[in-house]
């Protein structure tokens, strides 16, 4: 009669359990500091499947996880966005709670985390592509990956499957424009005596980002002085003519409505002269801002910006665009011209102008030509052209 070996010590045990009509599997870790064994049960249809799961049991143990059964992707996107998120803007964090995060709610937020696969991913990425930009299936893409890594660190996941797909492209983004010479000067027009005025001329005449002319400030707006002390800020020198040497005015474009006010590159951070016009409408916008402060009373908020509400305050990017719209109305343009796309028009027209990408990669505070190139290519004058003009000169 051949004898049925003995469980060992702290050998796991599986039995049927017919009022559950579920096989059982059972492991020991051990004893509380009570005195009181630790165990820890599973469940399954086959012996088999509860062998898996307490080989899973027994690896969480091993690793120091603490597996949740019932941890889903929406609560990894919640504890990601309410402790993971210390050094993005809230512009970003508003992107990322009532946009990104909603999308993939949509496609995972049930899924428990610990069954979640590369091919659940996969499948939630191409669905969102489907309908969405590939820059925001990117960005949804890296949500996912740095929300897992934050559950991962927790000890709520063994491994970070997001990290694996690889990315789907998605629908072609909205690609920007820029104004022609006449659409311009169409825009200035409509500008005239509105709040906008100085802001659509500066951007346009020297490239300003659009978070860098909300950012500006006028201890920042200089002007060249005859004197010892040579350039000097508006607040200091004003607009004075007399004193202004051959009228010569610049920017220090030093700031950028970002998180931490740093520009977007260390190339970003640049010195502009300011072509007439510029100084111009700058000089009636400070006659009108001083206006509103004398308006405002106890109301003025005084936080030094060229650009900003009738209290003082910052300017928020969703006033600046809406604002934009009825003056490219008013030109008779449309209402589907964005602030940044003075930007592209700067571009353009000084490479229509001749120019050369270098000068305008400089100018625009981009960190290499490429940047220029391949952003503003529509915008780029081909150099290619150069070689045959060249030779149609001299050959006639």
């Amino acid at each position: 009669m051949t004898q049925v070996k003995r469980r060992g010590q702290g050998e796991d045990s599986i039995y049927w359990d017919s009022s559950k009509n579920r096989y059982i599997g059972a492991v020991s870790l051990g004893f509380s500091s009570a005195g009181t064994r630790i165990r820890r049960k599973v469940t399954g249809r086959t012996k088999a499947e509860v062998r898996a799961k307490l080989r899973e049991l027994h690896q969480e143990v091993e690793t120091g996880l603490r597996l949740s059964r019932s941890y889903a992707v929406n609560d990894a996107l919640d504890d990601w966005l309410a402790h993971g998120l210390d050094d993005v803007s809230a512009r970003t964090v508003k992107l990322y709670r009532d946009t990104i995060a909603l999308a993939l709610r949509e496609q995972l937020g049930t899924v428990v985390l610990r069954k979640l696969t590369a091919r659940d991913v996969q499948n939630a990425l191409t669905a969102l592509a489907s309908r969405m930009s590939t820059r925001t299936v990117q960005i949804s893409r890296n949500v996912l990956v740095r929300a897992i890594r934050h559950a991962e660190r927790d000890g709520l996941v063994a491994r970070n499957v997001a990290a694996l797909v690889k990315l789907p492209k998605g629908q072609p983004g909205r690609p920007s424009k820029s104004l022609t010479l006449e659409q311009a000067t169409a825009l200035i027009d409509a500008a005239k005596d509105t709040r906008l005025e100085a802001y659509i001329i500066l951007s346009l005449l020297t490239g300003l980002r659009t978070e860098e002319a909300r950012a500006l400030r006028w201890d920042h707006v200089m002007m060249w002085v005859d004197d010892a002390a040579r350039w000097q800020p508006v607040t200091i020198a004003g607009f004075d003519r007399a004193r202004a040497g051959n009228d010569r005015f610049a920017i220090n474009v030093w700031r950028a409505q970002r998180h931490g006010g740093d520009t977007k590159t260390e190339k970003s951070r640049r010195t502009l002269a300011l072509p007439r016009r510029s100084v111009e409408a700058l000089r009636e916008h400070r006659k009108i801002q001083a206006k509103d402060r004398l308006k405002a009373g106890a109301l003025w908020q005084d936080c030094g910006l060229v650009f900003c509400s009738t209290i003082g305050t910052p300017l928020d990017d969703h006033n600046v665009r809406r604002q934009f719209r009825k003056v490219t109305e008013a030109a008779g343009l449309g209402p589907t011209w964005v602030p940044r796309e003075l930007r592209h028009t700067f571009v353009s027209l000084l490479s229509a102008h001749g120019v050369p990408v270098e000068a305008i990669a400089l100018l625009a505070g981009h960190n290499q030509t490429a940047t220029t190139e391949l952003v503003y290519r529509h915008q780029i004058v081909p150099a290619l052209t150069r070689g045959a003009e060249v030779m149609d000169q001299i050959f006639g």
